[in-house]
């Protein structure tokens, strides 16, 4: 059988090779059983799925088998963001959700999430023992419990999820001042679940949205995945562009396939990177709104947060990527923000989870109450913590040279890359290295076969020296 572990963001697998209808039927008695054991089963479990091929199916599987396991399911009747189907878990007050959804990844792969009944990423802990207990599931007849039965039985419910996070949201943010700023906003929703949620949130004022890829194609055309980064929006960034400041286009707003996720684009199609981002927003949350708490950061994201929290007086608590790590730390010292390079932040007073159209609206919101354009909001940034320059590379590589990488990256003599000093270094998650005024981080994803190479410095001239010096010494 299929060897099921949870990265740092649930299961995720290739479709028809292991991710097959009878290893997720596996994954969902796995989770019964779990959920019997720490005695929340009798609350009920949320299901949903994003756009991709087969998730709808896939998350009847779940709904079937639970409810044959006696679990109230309160089943998705449309595909929902992550985000949303989280904060159900808080509004219904279930045991957790059950999410099929790949995220950002390609269109051949799909994935099984949990959300326990805190509404945020599953922790190591429970995915262990959520890996354990699927691990001893006896193999399911995928076709013997059915969906009509469940709901017959009264154990599984259509849900519509997304009334009260649209509730939510408007209780957070302040819709009426950015519909009545006048922006002209753009969002790639990128095929994915995130599709009408800004256009639905933003209408009725003299805001306007102009949706694209707001329906569902699970092939995702026109890029590698549905991650909202530089190389996957060059249609939006392009469409800004030819429209211009002052002529239409005031920013661009990404969500990625599961809608956790934001990118960026400024008033002249170029991206803000997603470290920025994360530190405009924690700026927009100490300096504007006057708000006070710790900010909790993916090791990868930018030292400008630390420059923030020593100019605001609130403490940063560095954490290994994945908000299974940063969620919990969140809650445990009631932090401002969280979030991580990818792009994913969340905000106290909300879940303890990645929300990318919340982030979104934010940003809106802080444009709307400055009156500063993308841009001038970065160079806000700039003027308190001085510049930065940030890239990520993604290098795929074979398994067996999985050990020499190791061995080359934690060397005990390494004092320097591509003639740059290295300072300190630590291995919170992989390994980064510390630099003047920058750092250069290694690590493996937890979510897909990949060597990430992670650099920031002063000028992009280092960044790139940086990255190619890592990757000549790692010989990749």
């Amino acid at each position: 059988m299929t060897d099921i572990r949870f990265g740092t963001d649930g299961w995720r697998a290739l479709i028809a090779d292991e991710f097959t209808f009878e290893n997720v039927a596996r994954c969902a008695q796995g989770l019964c059983a779990y959920l019997k054991e720490v005695g929340t089963a009798e609350r009920g479990l949320v299901v949903g799925y994003d756009t991709r091929f087969l998730s709808p199916e896939f998350a009847e599987t779940v709904a079937a088998v639970c409810s044959a396991q006696g679990i109230k399911v309160f089943l998705a009747n449309q595909p929902a963001p992550t985000p949303v189907l989280s904060y159900n878990v808080l509004h219904h007050q279930t045991a957790g959700a059950a999410i099929i959804t790949a995220s950002h990844n390609p269109s051949q792969w799909n994935g099984f999430k949990f959300k326990p009944e805190y509404a945020g990423s599953a922790t190591q802990e429970i995915t262990d023992r959520l890996e354990e207990s699927i691990a001893q599931a006896a193999p399911a007849s995928v076709g013997a419990h059915s969906v009509a039965e469940g709901r017959n039985s009264g154990l599984i419910v259509d849900l519509d999820p997304s009334p009260p996070y649209l509730d939510r949201i408007a209780s957070l943010v302040d819709l009426g001042a950015i519909k009545e700023a006048g922006l002209d906003v753009v969002v790639d929703s990128m095929y994915g679940a995130g599709g009408g949620y800004l256009p639905t949130l933003l209408r009725g004022g003299k805001t306007t949205v102009k949706e694209l890829h707001g329906h569902r194609n699970p092939a995702f055309p026109g890029m590698e995945q549905p991650e909202p980064i530089a190389h996957n929006l060059t249609e939006i960034s392009t469409l800004i562009a030819q429209e211009g400041p002052n002529k239409g286009a005031s920013v661009g707003i990404a969500l990625d396939g599961d809608a956790d996720r934001v990118g960026i684009i400024d008033e002249r199609g170029r991206f803000i990177t997603t470290l920025d981002t994360f530190s405009i927003l924690a700026q927009y949350l100490l300096e504007q709104k006057q708000q006070r708490g710790a900010l909790v950061k993916g090791v990868t994201s930018s030292i400008a947060l630390n420059k923030l929290g020593e100019a605001y007086g609130v403490d940063v608590h560095e954490m290994r990527v994945g908000f299974k790590n940063i969620g919990p730390k969140m809650t445990e010292v009631d932090a401002l923000m969280g979030g991580e390079e990818s792009g994913g932040f969340a905000f106290r007073g909300h879940i303890p989870e990645r929300d990318g159209i919340l982030s979104g609206l934010y940003f809106l919101e802080y444009m709307a109450t400055t009156g500063d354009s993308p841009s001038q909001l970065l160079e806000r940034l700039i003027s308190k913590v001085g510049p930065h320059s940030y890239h990520r590379r993604d290098i795929e590589f074979e398994a067996a040279d999985r050990e020499r990488i190791l061995q080359r990256l934690n060397s005990p003599g390494l004092t320097e890359i591509a003639g740059v000093r290295i300072v300190d270094s630590d291995t919170i998650d992989g390994r980064r290295f510390h630099v003047n005024d920058g750092w250069l981080a290694v690590r493996f994803s937890g979510t897909e076969p990949l060597l990430r190479i992670y650099a920031e410095a002063a000028t992009p001239e280092m960044v790139t020296k940086l990255l190619d010096g890592a990757m000549a010494y790692l010989e990749v």
